[in-house]
């Protein structure tokens, strides 16, 4: 971490704040820029809870480094508007990625900026383009870990304020996103990393004759669709250069 040429944020989350702690000072040691921190997964907790959990983790965490929220509804606790707002506004935290794909939680959090400084990253696909488009400084993609280009190609796009060329991005991030949302959550993206030589990639167990079936059309569909926009992706950075 400490060679790389960008600042590295590291997931730090855990079903114990002693473990949350423990993988903090992991992170600091080796260079981390920043940790993000979901609420702690595995079981469902009050908003009190997770208000003391937070509270409690900046306050025994040494070392200044910047802790960011990890709202990931999805899989763990939410955090709600409510408690993000209270957080945020402790000036304890940097700022937060909201996985929740929530346009109003967005948007309250983007106006909440306007007497609070932090950080705002997008981390659902399905609303990046909104999100971005309105004043989220970035995101932290799942999608990106196996399709980089396209992620760049987009936010490169909506910086340059050319609607036109993010939107057809988007369509083709639009594309991937509805075939991730035919399988379990990550299946997809490891696939498509598979198809590029990056990953093998183990299944948790044997998926049924239906899904076997899915993941072969899948793969059929990418080794058509991935060269496309792969092309789309190098041929939007030179025309950027």
């Amino acid at each position: 971490i400490r060679r790389s040429r960008v600042p590295v944020l590291v997931n730090v989350s855990h079903s114990t704040l002693a473990g949350a702690l423990d993988l903090a000072q992991q992170a600091v040691d080796a260079g981390a820029a920043g940790v993000l921190l979901m609420p702690p997964y595995f079981y469902r907790y009050s908003e009190p809870q997770l208000l003391e959990f937070y509270r409690r983790f900046v306050r025994v965490a040494k070392g200044g480094t910047p802790v960011y929220l990890y709202n990931l509804p999805q899989f763990t606790s939410a955090l709600s508007r409510e408690l993000a707002t209270e957080l945020l506004e402790s000036g304890d935290f940097a700022g937060i990625k909201d996985s929740s794909g929530d346009l109003e939680l967005f948007e309250a959090l983007r106006a909440l900026r306007a007497r609070t400084s932090f950080t705002l990253l997008a981390g659902n696909e399905s609303i990046y383009l909104q999100s971005r488009s309105a004043g989220a400084d970035g995101i932290v993609s799942g999608v990106g870990a196996a399709l980089p280009e396209l992620i760049v190609a987009m936010d490169r796009a909506i910086r340059a304020n050319n609607l036109e060329a993010a939107c057809e991005f988007d369509d083709r991030l639009q594309e991937f996103v509805r075939w991730i949302d035919r399988f379990p959550a990550t299946v997809a993206i490891k696939q498509a990393a598979v198809a590029r030589g990056w990953k093998l990639n183990h299944f948790p167990f044997r998926f049924d004759d239906d899904t076997q079936a899915d993941l072969a059309a899948f793969h059929n569909w990418l080794a058509t669709w991935l060269p496309a926009v792969l092309a789309e992706c190098n041929e939007s950075a030179v025309l950027r250069a």
